[in-house]
């Protein structure tokens, strides 16, 4: 067996000594969703510290721990706090959690995250759903001896967003009145906020917003074939676009400030799934 299967195997041991909850689907709660695990109908919850070998994130503003409990009847696993690329852990420890997931038995995964605002009209506080992502800036979580009870060796991205999944967070945002733009996300490395020189080369490549975490995740749940929707919260406009120096500060304030909305779309899109 791999070091990766041992990896995997060893957490989903240490979760099932707490529960048996069977996920259907799972969620990664990224800045401002934080509260949500306050409305899920909590089983069981289980640290990240208590899995072994499991990655702690040290970003403030993310807590440590699965939730595991329903959303209007819907089985579903909660990240509360995810961790990154910048922290220092290998591309395989950022993705680890997601094999876990998927591994505990979640078949579709909603990826969430604060970005930064590059095309036309994403200013702070927009929604916007991901169609699509540029992830050639970090590397891949799949680099390294490809572990076939995973996924495939060449694994295909034609589609790595869900298009039955994206209907499903369109008709969420128009029950409830909410504004969801769409758009490419770009994943930089970071902990550094990008430069001017560089928002102006993604804009060429396409990119509507960057950020610092999901794509990688997105990857590796399409290799072992889940299916994927994203949503990103605009909490400012990316370098160079808004006249003002970014802070880690003003990301937290407006994805705390448009939270509440941010929840209501992602309790509505998991009350409406349900894996086939």
């Amino acid at each position: 067996m791999s070091s990766v299967l041992e990896k995997i195997q060893a957490c989903v041991q240490a979760v099932r000594q707490v529960t048996g909850f069977a996920p259907e689907s799972a969620v990664v709660l990224g800045s401002g969703l934080g509260g949500f695990a306050e409305r899920i109908q909590v089983e069981a919850q289980v640290p990240y510290a208590s899995l072994p070998g499991f990655p702690v994130s040290t970003v403030a503003g993310h807590a440590g721990r699965f939730l595991f409990g329903y959303v209007e009847g819907k089985p579903v696993a909660v990240m509360q706090g995810r961790v990154h690329y910048y922290e220092g852990y290998s591309m395989e420890q950022v993705v680890l959690p997601i094999r876990v997931l998927r591994a505990l038995g979640a078949r579709e995964l909603l990826l969430t995250n604060a970005a930064g605002g590059v095309g036309p009209g994403l200013a702070p506080g927009c929604l916007m759903l991901l169609t699509g992502h540029i992830a050639s800036f970090v590397p891949s979580p799949l680099i390294g001896p490809n572990e076939e009870a995973l996924g495939p060796r060449f694994p295909d991205m034609s589609e790595v967003y869900d298009h039955s999944l994206r209907e499903r967070a369109k008709a969420a945002a128009a029950e409830l009145g909410i504004e969801l733009k769409e758009g490419v996300y770009l994943q930089t490395t970071g902990p550094n906020y990008e430069t001017p020189e560089e928002i102006k080369l993604y804009r060429l490549l396409g990119a509507d917003a960057v950020g610092m975490s999901t794509a990688c995740e997105a990857m590796a749940a399409r290799h072992m074939g889940m299916n994927v929707c994203g949503i990103s919260v605009v909490t400012n406009l990316a370098a160079g676009l808004g006249g003002k120096p970014l802070s880690h500060e003003e990301v937290q304030e407006v994805a705390d400030r448009v939270g509440g909305q941010f929840q209501e779309l992602v309790w509505r899109y998991l009350a409406r799934g349900g894996c086939a």
